[in-house]
């Protein structure tokens, strides 16, 4: 007798959807560098039993979101757990190897005179005048997809995206503020103009200081979030 395959169900996972809830205010700062969590008060906010909530707090912790929160007065133990605090030297190593790949990619693109959609410019521009941060880092993050697609080498995209989720905690920090916003589509619509002219040279050199001034202002923004106290609220048992 065949053995027979399980319907696979065709809906998200729940912890999968916990945790892309959970990543998701994370990033956007929702949950906040150093603020303390429960699994109940998270479970009660998002209408979801604790079980998937507990098994989402442990893939957090794994991929470094969440940690364990000191004890106050003994550093020596743990209390539950915290957002992991921005790291500014992190976020800068993140960017040395995200800034090489993009210039790879800036430079591969336009070699081969690659068009980017102007409506993923459009995106980003219309989430900046929306101040809808979440929708920021979305279109963020299409944008240099589609550059990464257009270079039409498959392992920069790969490689890239193997740390997003950390830039997107930087972004979703500094885009907090608006000196970040308008600036970043102004330079992706003059990379993507300098691609599709076929100016390789312009196109690197246009992405290189991009992701440097990138770099540098979420490395500022993260300064102070890494060194400010972390809100007392409660802790995950």
């Amino acid at each position: 007798m065949t053995a027979q395959l399980l319907q696979l169900e065709t809906a998200p996972d729940l912890v999968d959807q916990v945790y892309r809830a959970l990543l998701d205010a994370i990033s956007a700062g929702a949950l906040a560098p150093g603020q303390r969590v429960t699994q109940e008060e998270l479970a009660e906010r998002l209408a979801v039993s604790r079980q998937p909530v507990m098994q989402a707090l442990r893939l957090l912790k794994r991929d470094g979101f969440v940690q364990d929160a000191p004890l106050a007065g003994n550093a020596g133990r743990s209390r539950g757990l915290q957002v992991t605090p921005l790291d500014p030297a992190w976020i800068a190593q993140v960017y040395e190897v995200r800034g090489a790949l993009d210039t790879l990619a800036a430079r591969l693109a336009a070699e081969r005179r690659a068009h980017i959609d102007p409506a993923l410019i459009e995106q980003g521009r219309q989430a900046v005048d929306a101040g809808d941060i979440k929708a920021m880092i979305d279109a963020d993050l299409a944008f240099h997809r589609a550059l990464y697609q257009a270079s039409a080498n498959p392992l920069i995209e790969q490689s890239a995206l193997l740390h997003w989720h950390h830039i997107r905690r930087a972004m979703g920090e500094a885009l907090q503020h608006d000196g970040l916003r308008d600036p970043v589509w102004d330079e992706h619509a003059a990379i993507a103009q300098a691609v599709a002219q076929g100016d390789a040279d312009r196109a690197e050199a246009l992405m290189r200081e991009h992701s440097h001034q990138a770099s540098l202002y979420l490395g500022a923004q993260a300064a102070p979030a890494a060194s400010a106290p972390s809100p007392d609220n409660s802790v995950v048992r």
